[in-house]
């Protein structure tokens, strides 16, 4: 709201919370409507984005405990081998067959991510679930934590952002019901009002 003194225009700040004659009732909801919906965005946000966060660090160290490193032997020499898609590794890293033992002690053979320059024979090291199959390794260190903060950071700001859209949709249905009062309280008035000033 502003007042004007002249030319100037002064803004009055929470002037919803202010006692003054042209504040509604509506305008003193709408400012506790505005309170609430900050501070329940924020528990939101705080709330869902722990919890996502700690979801995902429980999921991540589920898996850890599922699948085990276990040692593999190149089948194959691995410099001609065609590189690994995308994996978010920094490395140049191959995809090569490679051979390991079986938690049930039985030989089993498929393709793992080595690096380029490794000869057949070469021992490595290769991710495998309880029954024995490959699988890609858990994310640890930095790529973890990542994954952990953009969880929590993602899943807080969605529930923030449903909040203050639901405050946003409850402050304009009160804005159409400021202007309908005001409309209905402008044409009683403006009978009297045009007379006085055509008379």
């Amino acid at each position: 709201m502003a007042r004007t003194h002249g030319t100037k225009v002064r803004r009055v700040r929470l002037w919803r919370w202010r006692r003054n004659p042209l504040r509604r009732r509506s305008d003193l909801i709408e400012a506790w409507v505005l309170l609430a919906t900050l501070v329940l965005a924020l528990s939101a946000a705080a709330f869902a984005g722990l919890a996502a966060a700690a979801a995902v660090d429980g999921a991540l160290a589920e898996r850890r405990d599922r699948i085990r490193a276990v040692p593999a032997v190149l089948t194959r020499d691995a410099a001609h081998a065609p590189p690994a898609p995308a994996s978010g590794n920094e490395d140049d890293s191959v995809w090569a067959p490679v051979r390991w033992t079986a938690p049930d002690g039985t030989g089993r053979t498929g393709r793992a991510e080595v690096e380029p320059g490794n000869k057949a024979g070469t021992a490595v090291t290769v991710w495998t679930d309880p029954e024995g199959r490959l699988v890609s390794p858990p994310p640890g260190g930095a790529e973890a934590r990542f994954q952990i903060v953009m969880a929590g950071v993602t899943i807080g700001g969605a529930a923030a952002g449903s909040v203050l859209l639901g405050g946003r949709l409850v402050r304009s249905r009160l804005q159409r019901r400021r202007l309908e009062e005001w409309e209905a309280e402008w044409r009683l008035v403006e009978p009297s009002w045009r007379k006085r000033m055509t008379g």
